[in-house]
């Protein structure tokens, strides 16, 4: 389903439209984020808190709720299980936990398809950078690596670790993952000290640093976005059938790129969704304080795009 260029107004909530209006005057929403402050996930929870009030009914108070861990399993876990689907809940964690849960990934404790789900605040592209000041300029260079080169990760389920660990087995990447890092902020501030050669990640998280010459990109996954169609893309340099398939699974959920959703199963007299874009020029009160960089990479989608998801 194509998506306009737009900032995602309303999110939709709930105990929604019966006969009486619904008023959240007086009460508090809550977003959930699967990791700690200073990623796209966080950065990006933080805009829709600053300005979702303005387009619900009584115009609550909306909270972000950092919890990270198990590289945004915790916080879906806490979702699934703990939060109350009564509408004052909404949850954000990394788009691939649909194959974080195909996968078998430990720690899963939820079933991804009976989440509430709302929509997605953005397309995205997973490229690999690597720091500016090494001698790999193009990926033709990367993939003549004596030394291993080091990446940082948050951990399996996310594009910072399966990215790499593709490129790895069915490319061949001398690589050396090095998981753990709670955030992409963690794995950035990581690489500003030289402790890794790069990372893997969403183009808009990336490009800042891109920006500033501290790392290039050197691959991506598949991608619409004409500022990145200079470079390769893993599918194409697949060698087999089997890998292509592999990294085109893994680039499915590109499209649901800042997934939200509310608990499991409300009731349907309990939810809805409504969606009231924004356009994205600067005469737009609500991307005042957003930068340039956020503006191109917010492409709001409706749920049923997760409908079409291959």
């Amino acid at each position: 389903m194509k998506c306009k260029l737009a900032l995602l107004g309303a999110l939709a909530l709930a105990p929604l439209l019966a006969a009486a209006q619904p008023n959240f005057a007086g009460k508090t929403i809550t977003i959930v984020v699967g990791y700690k402050p200073g990623g796209g996930y966080d950065g990006t929870a933080r805009m829709l808190a600053r300005h979702l009030p303005q387009h619900i009914p009584g115009k609550p108070t909306v909270i972000v709720q950092n919890m990270p861990g198990g590289n945004s399993i915790i916080a879906a876990n806490h979702m699934y299980n703990v939060a109350k689907p009564d509408g004052l809940t909404i949850g954000t964690f990394n788009r691939n936990l649909p194959i974080a849960q195909l996968t078998g990934v430990q720690g899963v404790k939820f079933d991804i398809t009976k989440f509430a789900w709302i929509g997605s605040a953005a397309n995205e592209t997973t490229i690999l950078a690597i720091r500016d000041d090494l001698p790999y300029k193009t990926f033709a260079d990367l993939r003549k690596a004596k030394e291993p080169v080091v990446i940082g990760s948050t951990g399996p389920g996310a594009n910072t670790y399966d990215f790499p660990l593709l490129l790895k087995d069915m490319l061949g990447l001398n690589f050396k993952i090095v998981s753990g890092y709670s955030s992409s902020a963690d794995i950035m501030l990581a690489v500003e000290r030289k402790e890794v050669d790069g990372r893997a990640g969403s183009y808009s998280s990336i490009q800042p640093f891109i920006d500033r010459k501290l790392v290039r990109p050197v691959i991506r996954a598949r991608s619409t976005d004409k500022r990145l169609q200079q470079l390769p893309v893993d599918e194409d340099l697949a060698p087999n059938p089997r890998a292509k398939a592999i990294m085109a699974l893994r680039s499915a959920p590109e499209q649901i790129a800042r997934p939200y959703v509310l608990p499991r199963s409300p009731p349907a007299s309990q939810h809805t969704e409504w969606i009231a874009p924004l356009p994205v020029d600067p005469s737009n009160r609500a991307c005042d304080w957003v930068s340039p960089a956020a503006h191109r990479a917010l492409a709001p989608c409706p749920s049923t795009t997760f409908q079409s998801l291959p």
